[in-house]
């Protein structure tokens, strides 16, 4: 039969070997030596070397049937065990040319399917598994049979010892896994999955998980805890590494070797001795000179120098008392107390106990509840209606946590109080004593560990997060980048200590002075808290701004704080807005700026315009170029000199549509065309020129049919000029006279509207064949009160194309041959003054209508009600502007009105767009 091997990183077969004439029943790699085992149904077992080419060194023979397995021993390199079902255990080695066994073991009744070395200790054993259902375990120094573990109904195929933990796992063909105590050989659990035979059980290295293997699948359990067994006081480390006691003082530590935050500390460890039990709870006395180890059903107390025994007992748990008394609880739930390590009295409660604590009281933990009692006598303290996982008190004992699952409570216990309810008398119902506890804080996070440092708690989440607590507020102080436990707090060196399940420590930085000034503040002991604050380095500054932020004193943290980010909000927040921009003209400055900060200038300006500083909020915009602010203050303030500059800064920036709306407020028709033709939006260009400008029309359509038959010549050509196809067009030449007229009448502004609405309905070309060019020209320019500045010069996109020359139109003008497609309707726009309050940016997307610009305009609907007049006292800021209202226009008028259907489908976009105008501006 063939033996392969592969390379495990690349699944790569590197070598392949005719190893046995029958089938191979195990394999076993040697630890450190280039070693391999094979055994076979041949009767035989193989040795490989592949250091020498793998070739066959040795060759042992003697059983009398199948070799079923075979095992290394982990405490000498040259031996090794065997079993076969001749029912024998063979021990042999591989030094020399010896290839007999050194010695065979016997007592199964049936034949034995498997055999393993006890791992570690200084236990000489070797467990196996038979077919006569039965699991042994064998001295191999004695060659005796020490224990025999009775219990699975079928042939045993798989037992071995955990590397870690005291105990032996076993499977059978019954289907079932077992756990066993390694010591006391007792059955502490039974695993079964039904998932058929169990065949093969693997455990890891380092690793409390074990893997069963099934005939119908695979099963990974997890054993125990990974919380290393550990215990500090003032800096000295005592942990249990198995049955090894070992222990570590940090005080003496070489003070240039200290690592840094985070970092594994070079320890050097002491092997104190081996514990008389195995220990799961490891923990110091008060005053650090005795702990005590839990195990097994047994406690043991040692002295901290040197491992001696102080004193012993039966108990499932074990909690130290802050005096230094201590607490037991056995199997039956009974809770005995002692004092001077002499009993002082013991009690069971009238309920099922699940797990008890210590502390400043004796905490008892049932289904629903904890109960807390007094160390001194049996008294119910208190009763609360919560089950922690853990119950950790501060060093004075006036507060306390209580860990449940999910989240964790903070409590404040009043000691005077207690002993002032007992001293007079009162009465003790099932609750206990209702003063003796005030719940502070309930904080949403799952605590892994926990310690308290003066009144800040410190715990590291179920993240890996290391945070402090003070007074409700959380903090966090580093990230973990594994999984780690707190041990304790070194306050002369300011350091928290952690430790990790391989036993490395690590420190993280809390000061001392940080903690006490965050206790002096939550007192408002403010001269006390300044002491402290002296005390701390400026690298601690932000962190206290921010404590003092979340404490109400947001002026305060403004003073301290050394972040201009925080800085910034701070400012905001209390108001000081110029401070707030020169912050932000502090953080532009810095280096290494990856991104502008418009998103501070935005904010402040939003701020600025809400408490009514225009010039400030006119400032952040621009700082932002946030086009829709500007926009909304230039409107509202009528100012035409801002609303130029929003438009020229539109017209770069690529805002097509807030840049034309600009235009048309500025009464500057020519140059919304020109952003048009510059944004490529040649057909609303088009109906736009129509419209408007007829002036321009004949240009456009050129470029609007140079651009279309780039995609479709045919309908490129369809298109119609009023220079090439005047009979499309009629009364273009009127149209035409209509502009120059316009043009050279002052438009009206804003706060002109009374004067001029009726003038919103006018139909100019009906006007002009009425009264005649002459005449209507007379009333036009009759009809003006008051001058206006002229338009501004059209703004010409660096994108424009290169303009075409207009034709003169011809003189004859037939009759009206096909209507003109009609504009694309435009949403109505919202009432500017009326939005005033609401942000800039949702204002602004109401007035413009998203980013895609449509120009359908005709501004021949009927006007809008005259809005009601508003007082100064109304609306003191809009009748207050920087620059003369007049300045901006209210009416743009058609020149050329498209045919019925057309002006009808667009009356109501045309009579929402002329409100719009007019409106921002009264």
């Amino acid at each position: 039969m063939t033996l392969r091997m592969f390379n495990y990183n690349t699944l790569e077969k590197v070598h392949e070997i005719e190893a046995h004439t029958d089938y191979i029943r195990h394999i076993a790699v040697h630890p450190s030596m280039p070693y391999i085992l094979s055994c076979s149904d041949d009767m035989t077992i193989k040795l490989w070397d592949w250091d020498r080419n793998w070739t066959n060194s040795h060759v042992f023979e003697g059983h009398a049937h199948y070799v079923m397995c075979c095992e290394w021993n982990p405490k000498d390199s040259t031996i090794f065990c065997s079993c076969s079902l001749d029912r024998t255990i063979k021990v042999w080695g591989c030094t020399g040319n010896q290839t007999q066994a050194h010695f065979t073991m016997t007592g199964h009744a049936k034949g034995v399917n498997c055999v393993e070395y006890a791992p570690t200790g200084d236990k000489p054993y070797i467990i196996s598994g038979s077919d006569d259902r039965t699991v042994k375990i064998w001295d191999y120094q004695t060659h005796n049979c020490i224990q025999t573990l009775s219990g699975h109904t079928n042939n045993i195929s798989a037992a071995l010892f955990h590397p870690t933990l005291p105990i032996i796992l076993t499977g059978s063909e019954d289907g079932s896994a077992r756990i066993w105590h390694a010591s006391t050989f007792k059955m502490e659990a039974t695993l079964n999955y039904s998932l058929e035979r169990v065949w093969s059980i693997a455990v890891m290295k380092g690793s409390n998980a074990a893997a069963i293997g099934y005939d119908e699948g695979t099963v990974v359990i997890k054993l125990g805890s990974d919380e290393p067994v550990a215990s500090m006081h003032s800096g000295k480390i005592v942990w249990a590494k198995g049955q090894e006691i070992q222990a570590v003082n940090l005080k003496l530590l070489d003070e240039g070797t200290a690592a840094a935050d985070g970092e594994r500390l070079p320890l050097s460890v002491k092997d104190m001795g081996s514990a008389e039990i195995f220990p799961q709870y490891v923990k110091h006395h008060p005053n650090g000179r005795l702990f005590a180890v839990c195990g097994d059903g047994e406690f043991v107390i040692y002295t901290a120098q040197a491992l001696r025994n102080k004193s012993f007992g039966s108990a499932l748990e074990f909690v130290w008392g802050y005096s230094g008394s201590y607490a037991t609880r056995d199997a039956a739930g009974k809770i005995t107390v002692f004092a001077d390590f002499k009993e002082s009295f013991s009690f069971k409660p009238p309920y099922s106990v699940d797990e008890i604590f210590g502390g400043r009281l004796i905490a008892v933990r049932s289904g629903d509840f904890v109960c807390f009692y007094d160390w001194t006598e049996y008294r119910l303290i208190r009763r609360i209606d919560v089950t922690p996982k853990e119950v950790i008190w501060s060093e004075d004992g006036s507060h306390v946590v209580l860990v449940c699952a999910d989240s964790f409570y903070v409590l404040s216990h009043d000691k005077d109080a207690v002993q002032a309810a007992i001293a007079g008398g009162a009465t003790v119902d099932d609750d206990g004593i209702e003063v003796a506890f005030e719940p502070l804080h309930e904080i949403s996070d799952k605590v892994v560990s926990g310690t308290w440092v003066g009144d800040c708690f410190v715990y590291v989440s179920q993240a890996q997060r290391l945070t402090s607590v003070v007074a409700g507020c959380q903090e966090t102080i580093a990230h973990l980048d594994r999984v780690q436990y707190l041990l304790g707090y070194l306050p002369d060196q300011s350091k928290l200590c952690l430790i990790d399940k391989e036993l490395n420590v690590t420190m993280q930085t809390l000061h001392l002075s940080l903690i006490e000034y965050q206790s002096a503040i939550m007192k408002k002991d403010f001269a006390t808290a300044d002491k402290f604050f002296q005390q701390l380095p400026e690298s601690l500054h932000n962190r206290v701004a921010r404590f003092l932020e979340n404490q109400g004193y947001p002026l305060e943290a403004l003073q301290i704080s050394k972040d201009d980010e925080h800085r910034f909000e701070l400012a905001t927040q209390l108001g000081k807005l110029q401070m707030a921009a020169d912050i932000i003209v502090n953080i532009t400055k810095q280096p290494n700026q990856a991104i502008p900060p418009r998103g501070k200038w935005k904010q402040l300006g939003d701020v600025a315009l809400e408490q009514g500083d225009f010039s400030l909020a006119r400032r952040c915009y621009l700082e932002a170029k946030d086009l829709s602010a500007l926009f909304l203050v230039a409107t509202s303030a009528g100012d035409a000199k801002d609303l130029t500059q929003t438009a020229k800064m539109a017209q770069e920036s690529g805002v097509a549509n807030i840049a034309t709306l600009c235009y048309l407020l500025l009464n500057d028709a020519k140059s919304a065309l020109e952003v048009l033709i510059g944004a490529s939006r040649l057909p609303e260009a088009a109906f736009f020129a129509r419209t408007y400008c007829p002036s321009e029309l004949p240009r456009v359509v050129q470029l609007w049919k140079k651009d279309l038959s780039q995609v479709n010549e045919a309908v490129a050509e369809c298109l119609a000029s009023p220079t090439e196809n005047g009979d499309l067009f009629p009364d273009y030449p009127l149209t035409l006279q209509a502009e120059k007229m316009f043009q050279a009448r002052p438009a009206p502004a804003a706060n002109q509207y009374p004067q001029f609405k009726d003038l919103v309905d006018l139909d100019v070309l009906q006007e002009i064949k009425t009264l005649g060019p002459d005449g209507f020209s007379k009333s036009l320019l009759g009809g003006a009160s008051a001058p206006a500045p002229a338009p501004a010069a059209p703004v010409t996109s660096a994108s424009t194309p290169v303009q075409v020359s207009t034709p003169v139109a011809p003189d004859p003008v037939p009759e009206l041959a096909a209507a003109a497609p009609a504009p694309v309707e435009t949403p109505p726009a919202a009432d500017p003054v009326a939005s005033s309050l609401e942000s800039p940016a949702a204002v602004t997307a109401d007035l413009l209508g998203g980013d895609d610009l449509d120009l359908g305009l005709d501004m021949g609907a009927p006007p809008p009600a005259e809005p009601a007049p508003t007082t100064p006292q109304e609306m003191p800021d809009l009748l207050e502007p920087s620059v003369n209202m007049h300045e901006i226009v209210w009416w743009l008028p058609p020149f050329n009105r498209l045919s019925s259907s057309s002006s009808s489908s667009s009356s109501s976009s045309s009579s929402s767009s002329s409100s719009s105008f007019s409106g921002l501006n009264i």
